[in-house]
């Protein structure tokens, strides 16, 4: 019961995250708030196909699709920090 209530939560919390860094990206211009802002939509996305999978499509196997936009997250987030570190 607590289950569904637990992937909602983590989906807004991740994507309240995402907003914040994105806006801060826009008023400092400060790049690797964009890569966090990405990664964390990303994340966002990936917790809310948790939800999709466990919840609303049990019968489905979405477990492929959600590591796969998680891990391509991080990937974003990953760039954005050696990208950074050579300017």
């Amino acid at each position: 019961m607590m289950g569904p209530a637990v992937y909602i939560l983590g989906t807004l919390v991740t994507l309240m995250c995402s907003i914040l860094l994105l806006r801060g990206y826009v008023r400092s211009r400060a790049r690797l708030l964009l890569w966090s802002g990405i990664c964390f939509l990303g994340l966002a996305i990936s917790n809310s196909l948790i939800f999709v999978d466990l919840v609303l499509y049990p019968e489905a196997d979405l477990y492929f699709l959600r590591l796969s936009t998680a891990a391509l997250a991080m990937m974003v987030l990953l760039y954005g920090l050696v990208w950074e570190s050579e300017s």
